[in-house]
């Protein structure tokens, strides 16, 4: 089949040129496939043979998964992810086609940052994802503890003294992967002194704590758990790939993934570098959902092709993955 060729296709791309034909054969898979998408590109007036670069491609507005089946097949589906949220906030929802194409995304995602998981002791401290269930994080995070081949790695709740008898042995590498509002909790009542350690915040206090701005919470974890930076991961439910943050609230995406930033007041016409504006995201990943969404987090993409998450828009609701804006 024609996405099965496609689907081989994305995980090697290795220049522009590839990207912006792949994007370019995804993007008309889609159009012609996704009803949901199909109908809001037709809506839009857009002439699909004027389409010749990744940069004229419509996104679609991140809230459709919240009411929609946004799929190709919409019928055929292994998975469904839930988005994380308050209490009374509507979920999104995401339809996976094929469990796999998410596996081989997050796996060559993370070996590309990182290496092979088997070399970690994997520690997750994900207590309201485990809470509600469905989560597309848990089960990224589940496959990397599978592929540990530490015994101690595992889902922890809060602050138990396992988890914190189990950070203060050095000697393994260690990766502590947390939704912010728990770290924050963890740090408080204690501090840490393990050269082996790296601390990955996912973002989010949903609903616990108060928001602050990312460079304020890092700036606080850093001394706490004694390491040079706080790294981070930007994912989200409607999404089937992750960028990376080794320090400094600087992303790097895989090269299946590019970030183009849109203007605030125009959401149809992208800005330069550097600018603030809305975030949207391109992954290739998605080839059997939307491959092209208009998120409402906001940012700015650096001439590197990596990218700053700054916060989001004030009248979206609150996202597992975001800080507000200081």
């Amino acid at each position: 089949m024609f996405s099965h060729q496609l689907q081989n296709k994305l995980f090697n791309i290795s220049s522009e040129q590839e990207f912006n034909e792949t994007a370019l054969q995804i993007f008309r898979f889609q159009f012609a496939n996704n009803p949901i998408y199909k109908h809001f590109v037709e809506n839009l007036d857009v002439e699909i043979k004027q389409i010749k670069n990744f940069h004229q491609i419509p996104f679609l507005p991140i809230e459709f998964f919240k009411t929609q089946i946004v799929s190709c097949f919409p019928e055929s589906y292994e998975e469904i992810f839930y988005s994380s949220g308050t209490t009374g906030m509507e979920r999104s929802k995401h339809f996976i086609h094929k469990v796999s194409v998410y596996e081989e995304s997050f796996m060559r995602g993370f070996r590309r940052v990182y290496g092979d998981p088997e070399q970690y002791r994997v520690l997750a401290l994900l207590p309201s994802y485990l809470e509600e269930g469905n989560s597309s994080l848990i089960y990224m995070v589940e496959k990397l503890i599978k592929m540990s081949k530490t015994s101690a790695s595992g889902f922890y709740l809060n602050h138990s003294d396992q988890l914190i008898e189990i950070l203060a042995d050095k000697g393994i590498k260690t990766i502590l992967l947390g939704v912010s509002y728990a770290l924050l909790d963890l740090a408080e009542k204690h501090t840490f002194k393990n050269p082996e350690l790296i601390v990955m915040e996912t973002g989010g206090m949903k609903g616990r704590r108060k928001e602050i701005i990312r460079e304020e919470m890092h700036d606080y974890l850093m001394p706490r758990f004694n390491v040079p930076e706080i790294h981070s991961e930007y994912g989200m439910t409607e999404l089937l790939s992750q960028a990376y943050s080794k320090g400094n609230g600087i992303f790097h995406p895989p090269p299946w993934m590019k970030i183009l930033i849109r203007d605030m007041n125009d959401p149809l016409s992208l800005i330069d570098d550097k600018k603030t504006g809305g975030v949207n995201v391109i992954d290739l990943a998605n080839i059997y959902s939307c491959s092209f969404i208009a998120t409402q987090d906001l940012g700015k993409k650096l001439n590197d092709g990596s990218f700053e998450i700054l916060g989001r828009f004030d009248t979206s609701d609150i996202r597992g993955c975001n800080l507000m804006i200081g």
